[in-house]
């Protein structure tokens, strides 16, 4: 493949081209925060029960951790802007979908759809890498990146400010009014990248990743209420293990492969996927743990007793501090290599959780805390796309990409089973109800600040300077290298 000129960034310019794109990051990240002021009441809403109920969040996880590697691999076959406006809709279909429900069943089914559409930030710093001149390329991948954070810090204030205000199904006429707008923006701004892959789409592999993938999802985050011990919960954990042996042997020996393993096990991408595990569970832990501090009642000795509206204003500087940052993280990138800013990245998110266990005594603490976690995550989140597309072909960055995305959901997942263990176990009696501790508080910091420090300890064994291997598109990987460090 070679790249050759493209139209649509001539005639719009890169900037508006960055910023279509990026609106499409912060809308589909909303998708993943925007139930969560309807947690309490969904089994109500829904005329549920809550284990029942809260498979309207583990829908769209399950949704989004399939769909990031096969999106991403449908871009690299068959057209990246193609593919991102098919995820916008299915996105905007099943906002839909929600908006026109009251049952537990169509609901979830609307929630599987939205889920689908996270594929869209992959897809999206991949049409970077193919569309934007080397200049402008790490700042727009690190403003891309940060959009994981900022939809999910704008969102849950925003929500629970419409839930308080409005009927809850107007959540989901706002996701598909948001969704539409993006549709048209990018059908009209974003032009189609020049470069693809060769081959078929890996159905087979498709299938197996998928099946592996919910047999290991579902165990980590319904473990929990099934019982870690018990016989589903391990069988599914077996299962697991097995489909995706299986499915890696058969990856190996297919031609065109969903994901190719020989590539990904090069040490530059296994060990940047390693570290995306280890930051995606590290910055989780903040959006379980800062919470529960701000909304717990005053009589537990630690609690703020702050509203979900008031507890949401007080972490949305977070993703604020990840959009400003990010043209930061691109210098650090470009002068040093992203290999220093995503260790930078996990030392500061390492720091921020070492500070925040002594700044919890007011709201204002906590938004500095949280703070610094978001700077973290910013700077370890705009690196690892840099680290990735350094070493593999330009025709399969999307794919890529979306593997790393995949990481990061499977980071989060494990985040989310371990943390929620931790403040089950370690409580305390309020009245008839049982609340996490500060004790159990201050042990969730820790674990979430150790791995941040796991974090920077796998990024130390990855490789620092080193000019990607010459493909198809050896002059696209060059200036990549050059324009990133």
């Amino acid at each position: 493949m070679t790249e050759s000129p493209s139209p649509g960034t001539g005639t719009r310019g890169p900037g508006l081209v960055v910023a279509v794109l990026a609106l499409c990051g912060i809308v589909v990240s909303l998708m993943q925060t925007i139930v969560v002021p309807l947690i309490p009441d969904l089994p109500r809403l829904l005329h549920t029960s809550a284990s029942d109920a809260s498979w309207v969040i583990t829908a769209t996880l399950l949704a989004a951790a399939v769909c990031n590697p096969v999106s991403g691999r449908l871009g690299d076959l068959y057209g990246k802007r193609r593919v991102l406006l098919v995820s916008l809709g299915i996105m905007v279909l099943g906002s839909a979908v929600c908006a026109l429900s009251s049952g537990l069943v169509p609901v979830v089914a609307g929630r599987v759809l939205q889920g689908c559409a996270i594929g869209v930030i992959p897809l999206g710093i991949s049409i970077m890498r193919d569309e934007l001149p080397p200049e402008r390329l790490g700042s727009a991948m690190a403003l891309m990146s940060a959009t994981l954070g900022v939809g999910g810090a704008i969102g849950l204030p925003l929500a629970a400010f419409i839930a308080q205000h409005a009927d809850w199904h107007a959540l989901f006429w706002m996701s598909a009014g948001v969704g539409a707008l993006d549709l048209l923006l990018v059908a009209f701004v974003v032009p189609e990248s020049p470069l693809g892959a060769a081959g078929r789409f890996d159905v087979p592999g498709a299938i197996g990743l998928t099946a592996g993938l919910i047999c290991l999802l579902l165990a980590i985050t319904k473990g929990g209420d099934w019982g870690w011990g018990s016989g589903l919960t391990l069988g599914l954990f077996a299962a697991a293990v097995v489909i995706l042996l299986l499915w890696g042997l058969m990856e190996l020996r297919v031609r065109d492969p969903l994901v190719d393993l020989r590539t990904t096990a090069r040490r530059q991408v296994l060990l940047t996927n390693l570290a995306s595990v280890v930051v995606g569970f590290a910055m989780f832990g903040m959006s379980l743990v800062l919470p529960t501090l701000l909304q717990s009642p005053t009589a537990t000795g630690y609690g703020l007793g702050l509203s979900l509206v008031e507890a949401g204003l007080c972490l949305a500087p977070g993703g604020l501090v990840m959009m400003l940052l990010s043209p930061l993280s691109a210098r650090v990138s470009r002068r040093w290599g992203p290999k220093v800013a995503l260790m930078l990245g996990t030392v500061v998110i390492a720091i921020g959780y070492g500070a925040t266990l002594g700044l919890m005594r007011s709201a204002w603490q906590v938004v500095i805390g949280s703070s610094i976690i978001a700077a973290g995550v910013g700077l370890a989140y705009a690196a690892m796309p840099a680290l990735i597309m350094t070493s593999v072909p330009p025709s399969e960055t999307a794919a890529a990409n979306g593997l790393n995305a995949l990481m990061r959901s499977i980071g989060t997942s494990a985040s989310s089973a371990v943390i929620s263990v931790v403040l089950a176990h370690m409580t305390i009696t309020l009245g008839p109800l049982k609340v996490p501790s500060l004790h159990g508080l201050q042990v969730a910091i820790m674990i979430a600040g150790g791995v941040a420090v796991l974090g920077a300890l796998i990024t130390n064994f990855i490789p620092g300077r080193e000019r990607p291997a010459r493909t198809a598109g050896g002059p696209l990987s060059d200036d990549l290298a050059h324009s990133t460090g």
